[in-house]
């Protein structure tokens, strides 16, 4: 199982009784309430902790894409995986992900993809997402053609990053004259793409086709939801296109704290799980998932597996539910070992740094991983090849 080191980038100082006022932290929470002194202040010590995760053997770090909200402070995900391309040397780079279908130019997003993956000697991977609700709210796209856009805007950026140009790409949404990107990337025929994913079944038919076999990934899931979504990825790769899909082709992110204990681990991180999951990803339904933005069989399956998800959870209930790790490193590397067995996850993405978390909370819990829980767990399914589309 490869371990990767994944951020949010939260403005961790978010005042918790916002929520008297303004329904959500995203979109319609003020900006007024950002300080840019804080503000610099997080970004270079979340930076700080991602380039840690070199340090201590992560097979690679991520960074992401959301707009106008206090859970995550990254609407270019491009501007810190920059930064790390010249301050590491050897993890993968992951952008998980870019949300190239409400851009109007993905073109600009092939380039920079490309420079980080020239620049970093082919570390980078390329995260395509079509965005959660609430981007569509802060970028005025319609959710009702976020997938004819999305897949659009794939096709345009694997053609600019695969075929030579110059050549003219005729959509439904995107016209180019020229299509000619300079540079192109440093891995051949592309960097490999991976698809965050809430659980659309258009989704998991699209990522795992022949002729893509991306890496499917699931977040902040009960694990039974976890199991259920990749069986179902594995299902469409044997029943409906004839493979027998990888572990390397299904991964899984979650929250992550490794204390001294169990009951240690618990005292720590309890205010900051629950106010991570009880006020930053705090969001109205249909904030979440807007009108059109999922079509009615994945909105009955996503509702299924993963309904209740918006009311105020414990930290003892999100343990439990399997949403969140939390407990010493004996605890962590067992229940690791027993998600791999189960799901056949090939890659981990842990979120060490979880809402208000301090840097010497975050810095801690990634070193007793690192020391402690990752020599075992990267040794899970290791006979498998890493999925290299």
């Amino acid at each position: 199982m490869q371990c990767f080191l994944f951020h949010l980038m939260p403005y961790a100082c978010l005042d918790l009784d916002y929520d008297k006022q303004y329904k959500s932290s995203w979109v319609v929470y003020p900006n007024s309430n950002f300080d840019p002194k804080m503000g610099h202040y997080l970004y270079n010590t979340y930076l700080d902790e991602l380039e840690m995760g070199e340090e201590l053997g992560f097979d690679g770090v991520c960074v992401n894409e959301h707009h106008q909200n206090a859970y995550g402070l990254m609407p270019s995900p491009i501007v810190p995986a920059s930064a790390l391309a010249r301050r590491t040397s050897r993890v993968k780079i992951a952008v998980l992900g870019n949300a190239f279908g409400i851009r109007e130019h993905p073109l600009t997003l092939a380039e920079e993809h490309a420079m980080i993956d020239c620049i970093t000697g082919g570390r980078l991977i390329s995260g395509m997402v079509r965005g959660i609700g609430a981007e569509y709210y802060s970028m005025g796209a319609n959710p009702a053609v976020s997938h004819e856009r999305f897949h659009e805007a794939h096709d345009l950026v694997i053609q600019a990053w695969t075929r030579e140009g110059p050549f003219a790409f005729e959509g439904k949404h995107f016209h180019f004259e020229y299509v000619n990107v300079w540079p192109r990337p440093f891995q051949k025929p592309h960097p490999p793409i991976w698809c965050p994913s809430q659980g659309s079944l258009e989704t998991i038919e699209w990522a795992a086709h022949p002729d893509h076999k991306y890496t499917y990934l699931q977040t902040y899931s009960p694990f039974e939801a976890v199991k259920k979504f990749l069986q179902m990825y594995r299902d469409v790769a044997r029943d409906k296109y004839g493979y027998e899909a990888q572990d390397s082709q299904v991964g899984w992110a979650a929250p992550i704290y490794v204390g001294e204990t169990d009951e240690k681990a618990r005292e720590e991180a309890r205010p900051h799980v629950e106010a991570f999951f009880n006020k930053f990803l705090r969001m109205t339904p249909e904030m979440l998932l807007p009108p059109g933005y999922l079509s009615l069989r994945s909105y009955k399956n996503v509702m299924k597996h993963k309904g209740g998800m918006s009311k105020s959870r414990t930290l003892e209930e999100l343990i439990d539910s399997g949403i969140v790790i939390c407990g010493s490193p004996d605890t962590v590397r067992k229940r690791l070992e027993y998600c791999q067995r189960e799901a056949g996850v090939g890659s981990f993405l842990g979120m060490f740094q979880i809402a208000s978390m301090s840097h010497d909370m975050t810095v801690a819990s990634m070193k007793r991983f690192a020391e402690h829980v990752m020599p075992a767990v990267k040794q899970l399914g290791a006979g498998e090849k890493v999925a290299a589309e």
